[in-house]
Parts: structure tokens; C-alpha cells; sequence
């Protein structure tokens, strides 16, 4: 701290002159003693300089015994995920007391390298709220990915200086890491001393042992409570999701309460929610609101949100009441409902402060759809007379299954015929012109009579489209080729709807309103089609070419096996 605005905070702090404010009458909830306990919070140039009685401010204002924590902490999201502006996002999130996100920017990345980088990092730098970056370390995300542009470590080694960068993001790559990937490890030994984060889902015990050996400190990937305790038990802090496809809270948190699981190296996290969500349900405050309904403590509840991610990334003045911590603060309604009232980042209230306008966005992100010229016959399946590996969806997860199975039209030899039991699904290469286009086949979709299709296609952000027919699912790759990227719907040879999303195929430039109504009438129109209620289905269908995450996946250049690490198509 710069030592004139130390004695100014240290006079204020012993009351030899006035705080900028005093929140008066305050029930504080202390994350150092666990208790609720009255007090006036003193705030000067940002920072809290005491808690007690008699403190006088420029600006006084009593909340009546509301509740106030310390603000809380996203531990791990992709904001190109919400769709919206960076800084539409935030201040979003910000108004349900989130004040600090640690981002991961691999989205844009491995669409446009440091270009997409510096957007991120460009569009949120002066946000209503912390934002820290941590730099995307699998660009690709493996050997056999096509994404936009490959991302070394000699190409990452700038941003360790930048004072927002907290470290090395998720490192999904987990066989680069085990296997003692040269390149890889020049990536983790870059960041020695900062935190690594992972993307470890359900390595054996053995893999699991070598990842965290690397200097894996972090994951949001565990969706079970038996595994999320396995990586407990070798030190791993364990950030629980809540997103808008991937569910994983209510299944971790059941362990949790029934096995009395003590909670100290836990935090919450999003990883990819839409707008719409954080609107309707919330941003951490969800998470939290959730946890405390299944029978954890709100104060354990509010550690995880706050205290302990803090303090797993090093962030010294975050997350707790108390002097010396930036005034970030929330005033909830109860610890029960956890609705925010009034959210201060660095003593300032919020809704004063988002007026900031977006940057403008570099013209070179507003062109990232090349698309080769599409030969409709790589859309076509003949299996002969082996049953074919197809995908099963499961709602609430982005986890998939293997299903071997004979297609439909292919029993004495014919072409796969898809149906509203079993999709045909399709990858397109959309950064490089080189016509890729993987087919498979995928259960548990279930649309009828058109297809959807998106840009957003993680990690690679490929165009991806899952359909019963193949003029439908070519007309919506067509859609999105005029777009520049975004989500649409056709239905029976016409286009229902589209989203455009012009930012490398990933965000919108429109109000997060206009996202959000269209995403609500997209989603209406697709579970119309068929699309089960409890799936959310673009999030959903982006994560069908991911091919870090078990059990098989659909990419450009066909179907992989995620447990078997090869080609099946």
C-alpha cells in the first residue's frame, strides 16, 4: 500500500478523521470466528479500516441489521460463454454480489490467440468489480483438436507480468501433463509459483497422483462426491460448479452434508452460464442459495464463496469484513434467501458505477467463419453391417456415453437415417478452410423435424449441429456462415430463429436483453422439437466436441473415444 494512503486510512482507522463511509448497524459475517456478529464497517479510500462503534463517516448509511459478507468470488468461468459483452457480464453478475471473477480466456484464445487474450483482457479492465485472468494453457486443447491458433509457451510468457494474470488456466491436456509433454511442461514451469488450474475429470488414481505431481493445484471438473473427495485427499482445491448444462452442486453437496465433510477446501465456481441464467437464477449467490437449502451452513456457505478461494489464489485483501480487506461488501436480506440489496466494489456502490461503455472490438474478431465450401456427401453414414459408436446425452451433465448400436436404414447395408430417437450430429472445421466435417450419430437429443446448430463448439469453436435430417442441419451451417457465428434453429426447411454472435463466433454485440430473449425463444422452440425439458440445448450441444471430457465426442475430423484416446470414425 502506496504510505499516503496508509496514514490516511490509519487515521481514519484510530478516528482521528472522518471515513468517506460508515455502514452502520450491520449484522458482519465473520469468516475468521464463524459468528454473526453487530458492528459499523468504516471504509476509507476502498478499504475497510475498522469495525465497531462511534465511527463518524462523510457518507453514513444504516441497514437495520441486514447482513453483509465480503463480496463474492467466481473461481473459475469463461465470459465468452455468457455470450454478452465482457463488461455487460459483469456488472450482471456484480448486481448479485459477485465482486470478483477469476476468468479463463481459452474460449477466445483458441479462436483468435492473443488477440482474443488481450479482448478479454481489454473489455474488463475497468469493470465494476476484480477481474483476473487466468492465461489459457491447451490452445488446442490436444494433438488432435482444429481450432484457430496454437498458443506456446514462449507466446504467454508477457502476460506474467501483467498484475491481473493469477496464473496458468485449466490444463485440460491431462495426457500432455502425465506423459512429460515438453511442451506442456515448458507451460507449468513458465508459471512456477502461481496457481496451475486443472480439468482433471475422473482420472485413475494413479493419473490423478501424476497430474497433481505437476503442480496441479485446482478443479472444476468433479461431478461426483466420491471423486471430488479423491482429489481432497491429495491437497487438490475443489471448485463446485453450477453452470448452466453442467450441474454438478447437488450431487457433491449431498455427500457433503451426509458424510459431515468439512469444507475448507472447497469454493463455487460457474464455468460456462448463460446470461439468462444469471438474470432468472443468479451468479455465485446461486450456488450458495443452493448449498445452504441442502443443509450446509451459511457460514461455511459463504467461506466457499468468499474466504477460501481467496486465499487458494492468493488474493490477500479479498474475501472477508475485516481491516486491511477491500471494501467490496454485500448486503443480503438473509442468510437464508440470499438476495443482494446493496453491492460496494472498493467502498463504492455498484449502481453507481455501470455506466462504463464496452471498448470497441478489434475488426479482426469480427470475421473468424471459414468455412470451406461443404460437400454434403461427408454427411453421409454407411456403417456396413458393424454397429456404429453413437453418443448418449445425459441432461444436467456434459459427461457422455457410448452406445454401440446399428443405425437406423443401415440394417442390409444402407445409409444412416436419422429419426427423433437418434440424431445425426456433425462437426464443421470453420477456421482454416480445410473442409473438415466429422458425422456421427447421438441418443438422448431427441429433435424432430429441423436442427440446431452454433459456432460456440468448445474448445475449439468449430460449427457443431445436431439435426434429424441433412438438408436442415446444412441449412443451419449455412446460417451461421452468414452471421459470422451464433446459435440458430431451422425447423422443416426454414430458419425459426438466430443469435448472432459476431465476436469470433463466441459473444454477442447486442444488449444482453436481446440475447436473452432470443436464447429464451430458441430454447422454447427446441424443447417444442423434442429436446428434453431438463436440457439446456445449445450449452448442451457445445460441449459434444470437447474431446477432454469422457466418454466420446463428435470433432471434425470424426467420432473419438475420450477413455480410449483414438479415432472410431
Amino acid at each position: 500500500m502506496e504510505l499516503e494512503k496508509y496514514i490516511a486510512c490509519s487515521k481514519a482507522s484510530r478516528k482521528l478523521i472522518k471515513a468517506d463511509l460508515v455502514i452502520k448497524n450491520a449484522s458482519i459475517v465473520n469468516v475468521f470466528t464463524d459468528r454473526v456478529e453487530p458492528g459499523n464497517i468504516a471504509i476509507k479510500n476502498g478499504m475497510i479500516v475498522g469495525i465497531g462503534d462511534d465511527y463518524q463517516g462523510e457518507e453514513e448509511l444504516d441497514i437495520h441489521g441486514q447482513y453483509v459478507t465480503s463480496g463474492f468470488i467466481n473461481a473459475h468461468l469463461h465470459l465468452e460463454s455468457t455470450m454478452v459483452n465482457p463488461q455487460v457480464l459483469i456488472a450482471q453478475a456484480a448486481m448479485h454480489g459477485t465482486t470478483t471473477f477469476i476468468v479463463d480466456p481459452h474460449e477466445a484464445a483458441n479462436v483468435s490467440g492473443k488477440d482474443g487474450i488481450d479482448y478479454i483482457l481489454d473489455q474488463t479492465k475497468y469493470s465494476p468489480a476484480h477481474v483476473y485472468v487466468m492465461i489459457a494453457s491447451c490452445v488446442p486443447a490436444t494433438p488432435i483438436d482444429d481450432n484457430g491458433f496454437r498458443l506456446t509457451a514462449r507466446e504467454m510468457e508477457p502476460y506474467i507480468r501483467n498484475r491481473r494474470v493469477l496464473g496458468l488456466g485449466e490444463v485440460m491436456d491431462t495426457q500432455a501433463v502425465i506423459n512429460g509433454d515438453p511442451e506442456m511442461n515448458a507451460k507449468i514451469q513458465l508459471f512456477d509459483g502461481k496457481i496451475k488450474d486443472g480439468h482433471a475429470p475422473y482420472l485413475s488414481p494413479e493419473d490423478l497422483a501424476a497430474y497433481v505431481m505437476a503442480g496441479i493445484t485446482t478443479d472444476h471438473e468433479g461431478t461426483s462426491y466420491e471423486y471430488i473427495m479423491r482429489e481432497r485427499a491429495m491437497g487438490m482445491f475443489c471448485l463446485i460448479r453450477e453452470g448452466s448444462a453442467a450441474r454438478s452442486l447437488e450431487s457433491i453437496v449431498r455427500g457433503i452434508v451426509e458424510n459431515n465433510t468439512n469444507t475448507e477446501g472447497f469454493g463455487f465456481c460457474t464455468d460456462d452460464r448463460h446470461i439468462d441464467d444469471i438474470i432468472r437464477e443468479g451468479d455465485i449467490d446461486n450456488n450458495v442459495r443452493k448449498a445452504v437449502s441442502m443443509g450446509i451452513s451459511p457460514i461455511a456457505a459463504i467461506k466457499m464463496a468468499t474466504i477460501q478461494p481467496a486465499r487458494c489464489y492468493g488474493l490477500r485483501r479479498t474475501g472477508a469484513v475485516a481491516p486491511g480487506y477491500d471494501a467490496d461488501l454485500v448486503v443480503w436480506d438473509s442468510l437464508k434467501d440470499f438476495n443482494a440489496q446493496i453491492v460496494f466494489y472498493n467502498g463504492r456502490r455498484i449502481d453507481d458505477m455501470l455506466r462504463i461503455k464496452p471498448a470497441p472490438c478489434p475488426p479482426q474478431l469480427l470475421d473468424t467463419i471459414r468455412l470451406a465450401q461443404i460437400d454434403p456427401e461427408k454427411l453421409v453414414i454407411r456403417p456396413g453391417d458393424k454397429p456404429f459408436p453413437v453418443i448418449r446425452m445425459l441432461p444436467g451433465e456434459i459427461l457422455t456415453e457410448r452406445v454401440d448400436m446399428t443405425l437406423p436404414g443401415t440394417e442390409n447395408g444402407g445409409v444412416f437415417i436419422p429419426n427423433g430417437e437418434v440424431n445425426k450430429i456433425a462437426t464443421f472445421e470453420r477456421h482454416h478452410y480445410t473442409g473438415k466435417i466429422g458425422a456421427g450419430a447421438v441418443v438422448g437429443f431427441g429433435i424432430r423435424g429441423g436442427a440446431i446448430a452454433s459456432s460456440v463448439s468448445h474448445d475449439s469453436h468449430n460449427i457443431i449441429a445436431i439435426g434429424d435430417n441433412d438438408e436442415d442441419i446444412l441449412l443451419a451451417v449455412r446460417e451461421l456462415e452468414r452471421t459470422h457465428g451464433g446459435y440458430t434453429v431451422v425447423e422443416n426447411g426454414e430458419v425459426f430463429d438466430t443469435l448472432e454472435l459476431p465476436v469470433m463466433g463466441l459473444i454477442s454485440d447486442k444488449s444482453y436483453s436481446y440475447v436473452s430473449k432470443k436464447v429464451r425463444r430458441m430454447t422454447s422452440k427446441a424443447h417444442k422439437m423434442g429436446v428434453p425439458k431438463d436440457m439446456e440445448p445449445f450449452i448442451t450441444l457445445s460441449f459434444m466436441a470437447l474431446p477432454v471430457i469422457p466418454e466420446i465426442r463428435c470433432t471434425p475430423r470424426g467420432i473419438f473415444s475420450v477413455t480410449e484416446w483414438r479415432m472410431l470414425t
